[in-house]
């Protein structure tokens, strides 16, 4: 293998990572706590995309219930995405060609 060679793996491989990172910032997955009175929606990037209270909470006395409630969707939403991460990146692995279990995985 030449320098040529090299180098055209290594942009291959820098196309193939910011193609990994577009992936990402499509996959989405929602989050729910309290039977759906909070729900929220995080990218594969990990940024909260929209965030939904119910109205019945909106009240003084249901501040604490409301913390507890959004991490709780925060927390089913991360796992979600996760998952969808990993399998995302174990898919890309192997059209890459890479073995399994090469720790791509988030």
């Amino acid at each position: 293998m030449d320098l040529a060679d090299l180098f055209k793996q290594a942009k291959d491989a820098q196309a193939k990572a910011a193609a990994m990172q577009e992936q990402l910032g499509l996959i989405e997955a929602e989050g729910m706590a309290g039977g759906g009175l909070v729900r929220l929606v995080l990218s594969g990037k990990a940024e909260l995309k929209t965030l939904s209270i119910d109205a019945s909470l909106l009240r003084p006395e249901g501040r604490e219930i409301i913390q507890d409630l959004v991490l709780a969707a925060h927390r089913d939403a991360k796992a979600k995405v996760e998952r969808r991460v990993g399998e995302e990146m174990q898919k890309l692995a192997q059209d890459m060609g890479l073995p399994p279990g090469l720790g791509m995985g988030g």
